[in-house]
């Protein structure tokens, strides 16, 4: 008996020391870089809702994620500004910098993503049970545990890694409830969907692509092959779904604050939440709406989330600059998020998550049922989707949602190798070379690239700048490391030429001038991010004729340029 409980306890225990390692490893990093773009923005609006009850900075994304950024700040004495919105950077870099707390209030903010990194670990193991034993399911927790580009967005405070974990654990309960039709398994999804839809907006079409695809293949195989418990009556599904319904509405109205409203009265004639609904000027609904909503109050959440649902469309519609293999553009790429995986992403993970997947495939055709499909259909649906419809492509981070799901294609290879190394087959030898390449490819690439997660690129880019910059390579994060290295070579001045959201009169640079015209060439100290060389006129393009003096970080380039008047040919 004892045997036996300490083998069940093993797994659990080796999933709590690697959620613990990869909090460390995340934790680590966090000193070495200043705050990234969008870093403020999350911050400002986070501690003005847990502070004041008000969400008014760039309302486009729900508070869930940001609410935990803001709770260590606000306990340590953070408080919000009051400056106007909607533009919340403004506010979270006199957050950061106003008080004198600027290293205490970022390390506490990035603190509040480590609770949705275990959750992410976990959620990867429980996907991982729903095709592997234990064992494999562990792997596919460690591999995506070990990936890059997973760990430098769990290492800044902002919303990426809380979307994918809060979406793949509402899909899973939704799976599960599928299959067991239990009233708890329809709360679960209620509480899980309600906390996705409350971290970002992309929890609708990714959950609403993987929950249909979810659904059908379930339906298929019922039909095919009905199983063999009590079938779900029609009333037991509609209980669950109003339970589900109840729970979602509950978490998003509790994250907003609680707050309960009359959208209109006799003296107020429009509201923006109404207008979306129901039309601006005209619609046959319109009026009664505007009757109804004003004796019957509703959740303020209501409100706040047609306005987030808006702003993220007309967003979209309007199209974000962004850049790509050396091009600008507004309008985004059909092949962004492809290429973006194909180069962020470590080649074990890569190929053995590609590999993984036909395995599901090959095992769907043996079995004759579509289960086993699940994983690589919805990581095709939403690449599919976000391929097809996103027009801001700005990194990586906005499909992270996938990269658990190939750690558990990766983990399917991993398991197939090692039975075939158990088995001692003709192939045995060549799995076993695969395997522990694959293993110590993914170990050094951990160790080697640390603590530069966030721009990490394989080496399918050997440069990367060329390839893609915003979020994925640069995001200002090496700001810091400049403004250290500048102390320690006492360098008296400088011209920068820099996109972020650092405050350089709050920064302790030495005289300092901004390239306004990137154009024009200067002498002395230059420093240059690959951001705002990336969106440049020309990206600077006479610096190519200097050597650059040394790489601070993996952003800046520093050159130390002689007078013009010399020729650089003769330098």
């Amino acid at each position: 008996m004892l045997p036996r409980l300490r083998h069940r306890l093993l797994v659990p225990i080796a999933l709590l020391l690697l959620m613990a390692a990869a909090c460390g490893t995340v934790a680590s990093t966090w000193s070495t870089f200043s705050h990234t773009w969008d870093e403020p923005e999350h911050l400002a609006a986070g501690l003005q809702l847990v502070d004041t009850g008000h969400y008014d900075y760039d309302i486009q994304h729900p508070p869930i994620a940001r609410t935990l950024l803001a709770i260590g700040p606000y306990l340590a004495g953070a408080h919000s500004q009051g400056l106007r919105p909607p533009d919340g950077k403004p506010e979270g870099i006199e957050i950061l910098y106003g008080e004198g707390h600027y290293d205490l209030y970022l390390t506490l903010a990035r603190a509040g993503v480590l609770p949705f990194l275990v959750l992410l670990i976990w959620v990867t193991y429980l996907w991982g049970r729903t095709v592997l034993d234990r064992g494999g399911a562990l792997a596919a927790a460690a591999i995506v545990a070990s990936t890059p580009t997973v760990l430098g967005h769990a290492g800044i405070a902002t919303l990426d890694v809380a979307a994918a974990a809060t979406c793949l654990l509402a899909l899973y309960a939704f799976r599960a409830w599928l299959l067991t039709g239990r009233l708890r398994d329809a709360a679960m999804v209620g509480v899980s969907g309600g906390l996705a839809l409350g971290v970002k907006m992309s929890a609708i079409p990714y959950g609403g692509i993987a929950g249909v695809l979810i659904l059908g293949i379930h339906l298929v195989d019922e039909h095919r092959e009905p199983s063999r418990r009590q079938p779900v009556s029609a009333g037991g599904w509609w209980t669950g779904g109003v339970i589900a319904l109840t729970f979602v509405i509950a978490v998003l109205t509790s994250a907003y604050g609680g707050r309960w409203i009359y959208l209109t009265d006799h003296i107020h004639h429009f509201n923006q939440a109404i207008g979306y609904l129901f039309g601006y000027k005209t619609g046959l609904l319109r009026e009664p709406a505007y009757d109804f909503f004003e004796h019957v109050p509703v959740p303020l959440a209501l409100q706040w989330y047609l306005g987030a649902l808006q702003a993220v469309t007309v967003h979209n519609d309007r199209g974000h600059l962004s850049y790509l293999l050396g091009e600008l553009r507004s309008g985004g790429w059909a092949g962004f998020y492809l290429l973006a995986i194909g180069v962020k992403t470590q080649w074990p993970l890569l190929l053995g998550g590609l590999a993984g997947f036909g395995v599901l495939v090959r095992r769907a055709w043996q079995e004759a049922r579509l289960a086993p499909l699940t994983l690589p259909a919805i990581t095709a649906g939403i690449l599919f989707f976000a391929s097809d419809y996103s027009h801001i492509n700005i990194g990586v981070r906005h499909v992270l949602v996938v990269y658990p799901l190939l750690a558990v294609g990766a983990a399917v290879t991993t398991v197939a190798l090692w039975r075939q190394i158990r088995s001692r087959g003709r192939g045995a030898l060549i799995a076993a070379v695969v395997l522990a390449a694959g293993v110590l490819g993914e170990s050094v690439t951990l160790v080697k690239t640390w603590p530069d997660y966030l721009a990490y690129f394989n080496p399918f880019a050997p440069h990367p700048e060329q390839v893609l910059v915003d979020s994925d390579l640069d995001w200002g994060q090496d700001f810091k490391r400049l403004r250290i290295r500048l102390a320690e070579l006492q360098i008296p001045s400088v011209s920068l030429a820099y996109l972020g959201t650092a405050d350089l009169n709050r920064e302790t640079l030495p005289s300092y001038r901004l390239l306004t015209n990137p154009e024009q060439p200067v002498s002395g100290w230059v420093a240059v991010s690959a951001l705002a060389r990336a969106y440049s006129p020309g990206h600077l393009a006479w610096l190519d004729a200097y050597p650059v003096r040394e790489h601070i970080g993996h952003t800046i380039d520093l050159y130390d340029i002689p007078a013009i008047s010399a020729s650089p040919a003769t330098q």
